[in-house]
């Protein structure tokens, strides 16, 4: 039976992968990027709290979410929609939450709801809380990289801490037009290019990994076989 899941989990990672390149070749072919520029900011934005609340809960099992702090977006940026009680901070991410270097950074059209640990949402979230403000500053992608940059040699956001870690479990999650819901998964973030020193992605390791060199971590992928809401999760899926 781990064997079978350790498989699956190496298939979906593989697969993942070459949409994402397959995007990128899209774009190659016809040489018209499908996001070139920032959308129109209601696009971005989802005009019913109480919607935009329970999709973020839906990270996270509920015996987690239900008593995360949850914050929404909106034209000034994230505020607090609900106060928490276990250390969790839920919300849904949008599109700049991925490196300024990906094609779909202004997709409009994605939703990646989070539940941060208490870790995490004292050390790693704050990176993605000050692009959001660049964003809704207008600033351009090379100027958000480089405020990421900045604030990272200056100092300004936390050191990232040990043991932080976030669920991605939503059944309504969008993350790119290819590979869309993709799996329920959770995430470990360490500091720099972890990859090495975890043996990921070499043949036949069961670790996967992905470092972001503009804000300096290595992420640890652990898919799982259902959804928040306890339904099956289908591995056939990209």
């Amino acid at each position: 039976m781990r064997k079978n899941h350790l498989q699956i989990i190496a298939l979906a990672f593989a697969l993942q992968i070459v949409l994402s390149v397959a995007g990128v070749q899209a774009v190659a072919q016809t040489g018209v990027a499908a996001y070139p520029t920032m959308a129109p900011l209601d696009q971005y934005l989802i005009s019913d709290e109480k919607s935009e609340i329970a999709l973020a809960r839906s990270a996270a099992p509920s015996s987690i979410s239900d008593g995360a702090e949850v914050m929404v977006l909106g034209h000034e940026g994230y505020t607090t929609a609900v106060k928490g009680k276990n250390g969790f901070l839920c919300l849904v991410e949008r599109s700049w939450g991925q490196s300024t270097d990906q094609a779909e950074f202004w997709n409009p059209k994605m939703r990646a709801p989070h539940c941060f640990n208490a870790q995490a949402a004292r050390s790693f979230a704050p990176i993605y809380l000050m692009k959001t403000r660049l964003v809704l500053a207008g600033k351009s992608k090379p100027e958000i990289a480089h405020a990421i940059v900045s604030a990272l040699d200056k100092r300004e956001v936390p050191a990232l801490e040990p043991g932080a870690m976030a669920y991605m479990m939503s059944k309504q999650q969008y993350l790119n037009d290819q590979g869309k819901s993709w799996h329920p998964h959770a995430m470990f973030f360490s500091p720099g290019d972890m990859t090495k020193s975890w043996a990921a992605d070499v043949p036949n390791s069961p670790v996967m990994a992905a470092n972001d060199p503009e804000e300096r971590v290595t992420i640890l992928f652990v898919l799982a076989d259902k959804w928040s809401d306890g339904t099956a999760a289908s591995s056939n899926m990209p």
